[in-house]
């Protein structure tokens, strides 16, 4: 359903350079990436910013970034509001896996300042109580429902039922969860087919020839490459 198909760097170029940072997501889009992926957490303070683990600190004092200030925050950890400049400048799309509940309504708030930004940013939940509890609220942004096909009691095509009717866009699988029956399923609901964890050159050329409509990888290099096969 999208063409051409997002090629979203997970955390960056993380092959290459230290996960979520600047310097990360910079060399992604040198390498050719189309969009950029992250995780989005709230600190004491209220401002969004960029991590996988959501905490911070030696071995010895581990903390959750809700419970430090963001001027207390590590250097190397950026802010969602210079991730989005970035793609802003250089026009790609975001994904973004929004751990902190509360982190939705700050994330809206600063792409309604960005509505052509908005229109290509995808913000991800990994619980689907969750998900459903924000759908209503959150119709005018793009969600997507990240799951694993085990979890789906009732089976793909009732998950893909409930999410048409919640107004969530696209379904994030693991790409072993994947095939071409479930992406044609998808895509008879009109949501879009997204794939995670494509790290090796024969998964990310089976997946998009397949017709998901986005990957994700931390190899951006093989990605593109696979990208540009016929």
């Amino acid at each position: 359903m999208l063409r051409p198909q997002l090629l979203f760097a997970h955390r960056g170029a993380r092959a290459h350079e230290q996960e979520n940072t600047l310097p990360a997501f910079a060399l992604a889009l040198k390498l050719g990436a189309t969009g950029l992926e992250s995780d989005v957490w709230l600190t004491r303070d209220g401002v969004a910013v960029l991590d996988h683990d959501g905490v911070v600190g030696s071995r010895l004092r581990r903390r959750s970034i809700k419970d430090v200030d963001s001027a207390d925050l590590p250097a190397h950890i950026p802010t969602l509001e210079q991730l989005l400049d970035l793609a802003e400048r250089h026009d790609v799309a975001v994904s973004l896996d929004v751990k902190d509940r509360d982190a939705f309504p700050v994330v809206r708030a600063m792409l309604t300042t960005r509505p052509h930004l908005s229109a290509r940013t995808y913000l991800c939940c990994e619980d689907f109580d969750v998900l459903r509890d924000v759908a209503p609220q959150f119709r005018d942004v793009r969600l997507v429902d990240s799951s694993r096909l085990a979890k789906m009691k009732d089976g793909p095509e009732r998950r893909l039922a409930q999410l048409a009717d919640l107004g969530v866009v696209a379904l994030n699988m693991h790409h072993s969860d994947w095939n071409g029956g479930l992406v044609t399923l998808a895509h008879r609901f009109e949501r879009l087919a997204f794939a995670w964890d494509a790290q090796f050159d024969h998964t990310l050329t089976e997946l998009l020839r397949m017709g998901v409509d986005a990957v994700f990888s931390d190899w951006v290099d093989r990605m593109v490459d696979a990208a540009r096969e016929p």
